[in-house]
């Protein structure tokens, strides 16, 4: 520490580039420091620091990491705890990728054997290209020893307690939906509705808290406290109704990012969905790179094949079809539709527009003739939300209805109805779904360079910037963070440069899950080694969702 402070002293008032004499490592009473990167001028993304503490010291036992799910709820602990830290101490030269309201694997804090390091960035001090050696030494040997004192040091062992019981209560809802055949679990009191469609925030004022419907309900046994209740839903064909602002995408919305824990006091920390649960949805304009969408498309004029099916500009229906079987493709095993950001023309055509255009001159086959033999030929259930469409009465399995917020098990009512009023619409489709085709991926399609430096980085949430290309992720909606965009910048050109040029899309997911099980998500990093920058895990479908966003994406 010492040292440290003789080194900013003496470059002090000195060009910005002084401050790479104090690259090292340096110990602290409780901690050692490690400046691994320094930012080339003021203006320049943050330098990079890590923080190693021992376990001995923290008293941090075989229980903060004792399994995959406790491992996590750790890692987002103390980057909460520093999180908070550094806003009670109103810092903005020192920042740490900070968890929202989802719990994630991430690279801010890595738990060792017998150490944890937290990762940070920093701002160091200047005037212009000048630097401010004094202002640095405050900020590096009191301020930061100051956060790490009360988040790190003296963090509260209850609250890392809570922390991991209810990691071990969420895995255990997470087994129990696939012993027993469910797709998600909504627990009752949860509060399932956001401060603001800007935030992830529960609402705070006058919100209806969750209440299942009798016949839908179940019980739940969990560790270290009673069983829970709340309301299940099966595998199959499940359809949520309601008027308009009466809560139908509050609830999708809650299913969607249920395949994310969710810390504690958020409202839907136990709202558990299946992880391999995916929200498809249309999505005008977007590139598509040899996707078979044959099962929803086919008969095109010009006797266009589209058994592997590329368009630059895909329209609202083929873009739809070809979400949800590059998600098929990719292994999903439940789709989250909603009927107010789907293709209408691919969810339905009723009886009189099936009387005027004939079937012949028709090429898609709409979602509703499908859903069925998607289930019964591979296993993938449905939740769709529907405003308009009574005709999915017929395929459902179960009907919920959302009134002010609160559900109710119409199934028995929707299929009398149904039967009631009949349906002039035919079936389009024959009882098989249709083929699930394995594209082989030129990984050399990606190209890294932008003149000659490899440039590949997040840009948000929405958008890599890969070489000279930009990957459009605005419709990825279960993506959370753009932590977790640099992560599948990351992976992708981490994939690129060690598999083989013709890889298909299973072994490309299988190798990364493969790379990031065995050596951590740090693997994937261009800096692996040092601080491995800000990434958070994403599920394969989001990786998957990338590779096919790619506009030069070349298949075979």
């Amino acid at each position: 520490m010492k040292q440290l402070i003789q080194h900013l002293n003496r470059i002090d008032r000195k060009g910005y580039k002084a401050y790479n004499d104090i690259k090292g490592r340096y110990s602290f009473p409780n901690f050692t420091l490690h400046i691994d990167h320094i930012q080339p001028d003021p203006y320049a993304s943050p330098s990079r620091i890590r923080i190693s503490v021992g376990r001995q010291l923290l008293s941090l036992g075989a229980e903060a990491d004792s399994s995959q799910q406790r491992r996590v709820a750790s890692v987002d602990f103390f980057a909460k705890e520093i999180q908070l830290a550094l806003k009670k101490q109103r810092s903005s030269s020192l920042q740490i990728d900070g968890p929202g309201q989802e719990i994630l694997d991430r690279t801010a804090v890595l738990i060792r054997e017998k150490e944890i390091e937290i990762r940070m960035s920093v701002h160091l001090p200047a005037r212009g290209r000048t630097i401010l050696g004094k202002e640095a030494v405050q900020l590096l040997s009191r301020d930061l020893p100051k956060i790490l004192e009360t988040a790190v040091l003296h963090y509260s062992a209850d609250k890392l307690r809570a922390q991991l019981e209810l990691a071990d209560q969420q895995q255990a809802i997470r087994e129990f939906l696939i012993e027993n055949g469910l797709i998600t679990f909504i627990a009752e009191d949860s509060v399932l509705p956001r401060e603001s469609g800007i935030s992830n925030r529960p609402l705070k004022e006058n919100a209806v808290s969750f209440q299942s419907p009798d016949s839908m309900r179940v019980e739940i046994p969990l560790p270290h406290r009673p069983p829970i209740r709340g309301m299940a839903v099966k595998e199959g064909i499940n359809i949520i109704v309601g008027g308009g602002y009466h809560g139908k995408s509050t609830l999708l919305e809650a299913i969607e990012r249920g395949v994310y824990n969710h810390r504690s006091g958020d409202g839907r920390e136990f709202v558990i969905t299946r992880a391999g649960a995916c929200k498809v949805r249309a999505e005008d304009g977007r590139s598509v790179a040899g996707v078979n969408i044959s099962p929803f498309i086919s008969n095109l004029p010009i006797d266009k094949s589209t058994d592997s099916f590329s368009t630059d500009n895909a329209s609202g229906s083929t873009s739809q079809a070809a979400n949800i079987m590059e998600s098929l493709e990719a292994g999903t095993n439940c789709l989250l539709i909603d009927e107010d950001t789907s293709a209408t023309n691919f969810m339905i055509r009723d009886g009189r527009m099936q009387a005027l255009v004939a079937k012949d001159k028709e090429p898609i086959t709409p979602f509703i003739d499908k859903v069925n033999s998607l289930y019964t030929d591979h296993g993938v259930s449905t939740i769709l939300v529907v405003g308009g469409a009574g005709d999915y009465f017929d395929v459902a399995d179960s009907v919920v209805m959302l009134e002010e917020y609160r559900p109710t098990d119409v199934t028995k009512k929707a299929k009398e109805i149904a039967a009631l009023y009949g349906s002039s619409r035919q079936m389009e489709a024959g009882s098989n779904f249709g083929p699930i085709s394995e594209r082989v991926i030129q990984t050399n399609c990606f190209q890294s360079k932008k003149g000659k430096k490899s440039k590949v980085a997040a840009k948000g949430k929405q958008t890599i910037l890969y070489g000279r290309d930009a990957i459009d992720l605005t419709g990825v909606e279960q993506l959370l963070n753009s932590s977790q965009t640099n992560a599948i910048a990351n992976m992708i050109q981490y994939a690129c440069r060690y598999l083989e040029e013709n890889a298909s899309m299973e072994e490309v997911l299988q190798f990364l899950e493969a790379e990031v099980s065995e050596y951590g998500l740090d693997r994937v990093s261009p800096f692996f080694g040092s601080h491995p920058g800000d990434m958070a895990m994403p599920r394969r479908y989001e990786i998957a969702a990338a590779i096919n966003r790619h506009r030069r994406l070349v298949v075979n």
